[in-house]
Order: structure tokens, then sequence, then C-alpha cells
């Protein structure tokens, strides 16, 4: 066994583990919804926009979490998960 503990926590288990990349799951939750709000700052009503001192708020927080889950979807895809094949560790038994 493994003098460091935290070996074992280190070591991913399942190929699920070792490819699940969070900047994936968030680029795309980004996008998706910078999306929806481009295409509600199209329907935006007169008084709403009134509201917010004449900004059409949804078309502009959209557009800012589009250009921001864009990002990430490239930073994924330039900059992708290395899986590094590590050597089994060898058991050292006591006599």
């Amino acid at each position: 066994m493994s003098d460091n503990p935290n070996d074992e926590a280190d070591v991913p288990h399942s190929a699920a583990a070792r490819l699940f990349d969070i900047r994936l799951l968030i680029g795309g939750l980004f996008t998706l919804y910078g999306v929806m709000l481009i295409i509600a700052g199209f329907f935006v009503s007169d008084s709403a926009r009134r509201k917010a001192s004449g900004i059409n708020i949804n078309l502009w927080l959209g557009i800012g979490m589009l250009v921001l889950g864009l990002l990430f979807l490239l930073w994924q895809r330039l900059n992708p998960l290395r899986i590094e094949p590590h050597d089994e560790v060898e058991v050292r038994r006591e006599p």
C-alpha cells in the first residue's frame, strides 16, 4: 500500500470521471441562457425598457452571457483535458 493516503483519492476510478470537464457544462449553460435572453430582449415592452433607464437589459446581458459561454467552449476546445496514463501502483507487502 502507498505511504500517502491521498494517492487513491487523486486517481479517477471511471472513464466518466476522467473525461468530465466542467468548462463544457458552464459554457453550454451560459450559451443557452445567453441565447434565451437575447430572444427575450427582442420582445421587451416599452414600459420595461423605461424601468431600466432606456436600456434593453435582457439584450445586453444575453450578449454578455453568450460571449462568456462561447469563450468557455473555445477554451475547452483549444485546451482539452489530457488523460495521462498512470503507472500501476505497486503494493508492498511486509514479510
